[in-house]
């Protein structure tokens, strides 16, 4: 029998797990990530907050929540076994009023029947033995939910895949994908190659990829940029672990928050506004190609038009540091406008179906021999070594290479 050969097209944390998994699960074969940059990891496992989060919010039995809990254990592990920095700092989600109460016990429920381990309730006083700086009426707490190195990881499992005899071939990007159901051919600048099995982890470009290959144009990526504030180091005392808000059904995004990372700097945000380039990780940077994709989409108005508010508290965060910073202070007071300063930004891959509805779940297409990540929006950094398993599963099955 020949020697069976897999590519998987992207070279973040998924794409790169899942290479990972594809030479676990097939000894013997050939393995090579096609990675359009000049480095792993570079897009939006590189551009995160860095959190490993343990699955609170998810709708129990959902893929999300599943993958999550199976992921955190994997994820620490590798970690562990790399040498890559991980630490519990924990994680409290805070109310500031007794208004959020119900939404906060919902999410306590969620994680309890997730299996969230140690994640209790806490009143104000127990706030401050936590986080002496925060304040609010009552709070979640997950001690066990982590922040890690996501570039690390990610430089780990390339690793990995060269040492188990894969290739991860850098400065490739993909052209074209075709297949005749048998076999499924990858076209770069540098030629054509024949594949067993091809599996797309392309993110932001994610359904430009599928759609190119034959698979519907939905879920759409519409992008969001989230910017980040840093707190300045003589400041980063104010917070020790991760404090969130509890979120808002009324807005589809989280909103500011306070994140340790893992090198110990202190980030406010992030905020969630329309980028205007999926790859735009600077106010300045667009790409006409990107706005127009955006724009040009009605499922992308009908969202807008619901979430007028959720705009409108979006965009005095993007024109006002003063706004930005407010934020951050109602959950850590002590924070003042001189205490930050500029940080990154991140370009949120949001998935978006043809009504305007956002695709909450991870999702996964594609048939026979070519499969297609589509959506895998938080959790999906903590999630991909689970994600790797579920999807090189789902793709042997399909390719009746099992």
């Amino acid at each position: 029998m020949s020697k069976i050969r897999a590519a998987v097209v992207g070279g973040g944390i998924v794409g790169l797990a899942v290479a990972r998994e594809l030479l676990s699960e097939l000894p013997g074969a050939e393995v090579i990530v096609f990675e359009k940059e000049s480095s792993v990891a570079s897009h939006q496992t590189g551009h995160n907050s860095g959190v490993v989060h343990a699955g609170l919010y998810y709708e129990p039995g959902s893929l999300k929540a599943q993958l999550c809990r199976r992921g955190v254990g994997l994820l620490e592990k590798f970690a562990a076994d790399k040498g890559v920095t991980y630490e519990e700092c924990g994680k409290i989600v805070v109310a500031q009023d007794t208004n959020e109460l119900d939404r906060l016990r919902a999410i306590f429920e969620r994680a309890q029947a997730n299996g969230v381990p140690d994640v209790q309730m806490i009143g104000a006083d127990e706030i401050t033995d936590i986080e002496p700086h925060a304040r609010g009426v009552a709070a979640l707490h997950s001690p066990h939910t982590a922040i890690v190195d996501y570039v690390g990881i990610g430089e780990a499992l390339a690793e990995d895949i060269v040492a188990a005899g894969g290739s991860v071939l850098l400065g490739r990007e993909v052209t074209a994908i075709t297949t005749d159901g048998r076999q499924a051919r990858v076209a770069t600048s540098r030629g054509v190659d024949t594949f067993d099995i091809v599996i797309t982890c392309a993110g932001l470009q994610s359904d430009r990829v599928a759609h190119n290959a034959g698979d519907s144009q939905f879920p759409k990526i519409v992008p969001f940029f989230g910017d980040y504030f840093l707190l300045s180091p003589e400041k980063s005392a104010l917070v020790k672990g991760l404090i969130y808000p509890v979120p808002d059904p009324k807005y589809p995004f989280l909103g500011v928050h306070l994140t340790k990372r893992f090198d110990g700097a202190i980030m406010l945000g992030p905020n969630a506004f329309l980028s205007l380039g999926r790859e735009s990780y600077r106010a300045r940077d667009y790409s006409l190609r990107d706005i127009a994709d955006a724009i040009g989409f009605g499922g992308f108005w009908r969202f807008a038009l619901q979430n007028l508010s959720a705009a409108a508290r979006e965009s005095r965060t993007v024109l006002s540091t003063r706004s930005f910073v407010e934020e951050a202070r109602k959950y850590v007071p002590d924070i003042t406008l001189a205490d930050v300063h500029r940080g990154p930004r991140g370009i949120r891959a949001q998935a978006m179906n043809s009504d305007g509805s956002l695709e909450d779940d991870f999702v996964i297409s594609g048939k026979d021999r070519l499969i297609h990540v589509r959506n895998a929006p938080s959790p999906g950094a903590t999630s991909s070594l689970a994600i790797a398993e579920y999807v090189v599963r789902e793709a042997l099955s399909r390719a009746s290479l099992t």
